[in-house]
């Protein structure tokens, strides 16, 4: 089987990390575009890449087979349409577009375009989230009845720390929730098969100003990095008041608490932060049936605890009698732990698989950015209103 060979557009933080996967997945990485040819020359002698390339024109010139786009939020649409309409496949950061209507966009050209174009939900690609998806699937733990959880980050702890993520018109309307608790929701719906149709939402922010990212140049790669990180686990360094570059009003979200209703009434609930001191990177979700319950912490992503009446057990990737889907995902023995950079590569050799026309099962495409937009819409308009609001605008 030839090799695929892949484009990367961005040269920060999560670029690092789609570099790894795509090679990871067998993939022949081509070349880089920065925000400029010198930062392209530089991180393609960095990461051992032949081509830095000084415009998307020479990129879409070159022909990968698939072109990753890790920028920041406001730049991904139309690096996305321009890679699209030139009929290479994507992989789009998210979030897949700053407005729903700009992802509704994009996905119906991708759709006309007759391209493969994924999104980075790479939680879905622990094994052991597979292996609690099947269970819930057989009935294992009954009728849902709860799903409740939070994803808790503290790289802004700090009212020092600064990112391009802080200005919505880099970052957009939602920053915490956008950017990591569109994660949770993707990860709850995929788990449970059951669409959120409608939620409740407030929002604060821990600190009215925070210095100007624009002239501090910081980004989760740190900086210099050009062209950032895009998206992903949202961990990194921010920026210091120290520098003396001045603040800037704070117009987007640290925290958000929301609540959520599926069309038979099932509830759930999330705490999203990325001002959770001493939390580094924590998505929990907990599943609550009429015949068990259960677990999975992303930041011990070995393991599902599962909790019944009359005792609980702990059970182990790989270990005994497990699904087709943990299975497939399953790379390494028991005992030898499989994490985020195994998941993130699954996911990318789903997507090459996509493109060689196979159709992998469970793998997020763009309909599935799209459908995190509208989460996220619903939750900006839910905690302006203060009222119980569809996640389908189409509901409106």
């Amino acid at each position: 089987m030839t090799a695929l060979r892949v484009a990367v557009i961005g040269t920060g933080m999560i670029a690092d990390a789609h570099v790894r996967a795509a090679r990871d997945a067998g993939a022949v990485v081509g070349g880089v575009l920065g925000s400029s040819a010198s930062r392209s020359r530089q991180a393609a002698e960095r990461w051992g890449v032949p081509t830095g390339y000084a415009s998307v024109d020479e990129l879409v010139a070159d022909r990968p087979d698939v072109v990753h786009v890790c920028t920041p939020n406001d730049t991904h649409v139309d690096y996305a349409l321009a890679a699209t309409a030139a009929g290479l496949h994507t992989v789009v950061e998210k979030p897949v577009a700053m407005t729903l209507s700009e992802g509704r966009r994009l996905a119906d050209a991708v759709r006309a375009a007759g391209t493969v174009s994924t999104v980075p939900y790479v939680y879905r690609y622990h094994p052991m989230v597979r292996e609690l998806r099947a269970r819930v699937a057989a009935g294992t733990l009954g009728r849902v009845l709860t799903v409740h959880g939070s994803y808790l980050q503290d790289w802004m702890v700090s009212p020092d720390a600064s990112t391009w993520r802080v200005d919505p018109e880099r970052g957009g309307p939602s920053r915490a929730f956008a950017d990591i608790g569109t994660h949770w929701t993707d990860l709850a719906e995929f788990i449970t098969g059951t669409r959120f149709t409608e939620l409740t939402a407030r929002t604060s922010i821990a600190y009215a100003e925070r210095p100007d990212p624009t002239s501090a140049g910081a980004s989760f790669g740190g900086p210099g990095t050009g062209t950032g990180t895009g998206t992903g686990t949202g961990t990194g360094t921010g920026t210091s008041a120290e520098t003396g570059t001045g603040t800037v009003p704070v117009r987007t979200e640290d925290t958000a608490v929301v609540t959520f209703a599926t069309a038979d009434g099932t509830l759930a609930n999330t705490v999203v932060s990325q001002v959770a001191a001493g939390r580094k990177n924590r998505l929990w979700i907990e599943v609550d049936g009429s015949q068990g319950s259960a677990v999975f912490d992303q930041e011990h992503p070995e393991s599902v605890w599962f909790g019944g009446e009359h005792g609980s057990t702990t059970v182990h990737r790989a270990e005994g009698s497990v699904s087709a889907g943990q299975a497939r995902l399953n790379r390494t023995p028991a005992g030898h732990p499989q994490g985020w950079t195994d998941a993130f590569a699954a996911f990318c050799a789903d997507t090459y698989a996509a493109v060689r026309g196979e159709t992998p099962e469970g793998l997020p495409t763009v309909e599935d950015g799209v459908r995190s937009l509208e989460v996220v819409d619903a939750v900006l308009r839910g905690a302006a209103t203060g009222r119980w609001t569809s996640t389908s605008t189409e509901e409106r």
